[in-house]
């Protein structure tokens, strides 16, 4: 894993799956602009009404309404990049760039992978700060 001002990435192993992902940087746990802490969450699925069928991330300490939902950026807005998350893990098939920001890649297919691999099930994710 690793942060920078355009987003943190790291990867979602798994269930024969390994996809990209990309949070907010590091701003200290706070609601809509930061990545949430290393820990281990429980992840459910639910219906967004403006993603559809996603998985929902529970319990993250002073933070709520955190999902898994298709997005490419998740840049610090206060520093001029792009994001689609203010909270949110964004997963893609690959990292790569769009334009000149970093971003993940085939976002909406990851999502598909994710939730056809767990069946829809509930599971447990394990983020781990290992920044390099």
């Amino acid at each position: 894993m690793r942060t920078g001002e355009q987003g943190t990435f790291g990867q979602l192993c798994g269930h024969g799956l390994t996809l990209s992902t990309v949070e907010l940087p590091w701003r200290e746990n706070r609601s809509n602009v930061s990545c949430i802490p290393a820990g281990e969450y429980q992840c459910s699925i639910v219906r967004s009404p403006r993603f559809g069928r996603v998985f929902h991330v529970r319990d993250v300490p002073g933070r709520s309404a955190i999902l898994i939902h298709a997005g490419n950026f998740a840049g610090d807005e206060k520093r001029g990049w792009r994001t689609n998350s203010y909270g949110c893990i964004l997963p893609g098939l690959r990292a790569g760039r769009l334009g000149s920001q970093e971003a993940v890649l085939c976002s909406r297919a990851a999502v598909s992978e994710l939730l056809r691999a767990l069946d829809e099930k509930p599971f447990t994710l394990v983020i781990q700060e290992n920044f390099a």
